[in-house]
């Protein structure tokens, strides 16, 4: 079983080796990115709060938005030995949180947060091969550097493992 946990938090991403593992909580609207590569058993894990880093001119935290943060994840990756081409992602999250008018676009965050995720992991030729996103909840992920599990927990719900 996976050693400790490592926190990941709101706007931020962490890359591990096994045995360590990631954790991040309060995924509503953000996303929680999890790449892994299971040959060097390296693993890295955003909360992204935001699709794109365009949208805010001034920001310097890359962590914050769903196409640099997967970038500097992967480089950040094979720096601990991944091979760019076996890392594999799953993700998280990217619920409406709040009962607002779904047709308004700028208030469609989660979906807009899951869309610009998968563009960005297929530019990157990233293979998607785990997904729990939408509903109207909030989750808490753990990610196991060891095998690539992710267990998905909200509350009032059966913890879920993809």
């Amino acid at each position: 079983m996976a050693g400790k946990f490592v926190v990941v938090g709101m706007a931020d991403l962490k890359v591990v080796k096994a045995p360590l593992a990631l954790t991040t909580i309060g995924l509503g609207s953000c996303v929680g990115i999890a790449l892994y590569e299971p040959t060097s058993q390296v693993a890295g894990l955003a909360h992204i709060m935001l699709p794109e880093s365009t949208i805010i001119q001034a920001s310097v935290n890359p962590a914050k938005f769903a196409d640099t943060a997967i970038n500097k994840l992967v480089a950040d990756m094979i720096r601990m030995g991944a091979k760019p081409g076996n890392i594999r992602a799953k993700i998280v999250g990217g619920a409406q949180m709040f009962n607002f008018d779904a047709t308004n676009d700028s208030l469609r965050v989660g979906d807009r947060n899951v869309e610009s995720t998968k563009r960005v992991l297929q530019a990157e030729r990233i293979p998607l091969v785990g997904e729990e996103t939408g509903g109207t909840f909030g989750r808490t992920v753990e990610f196991f550097a060891e095998d690539g599990r992710v267990v998905i927990k909200a509350i009032g719900q059966e913890n879920r493992t993809l």
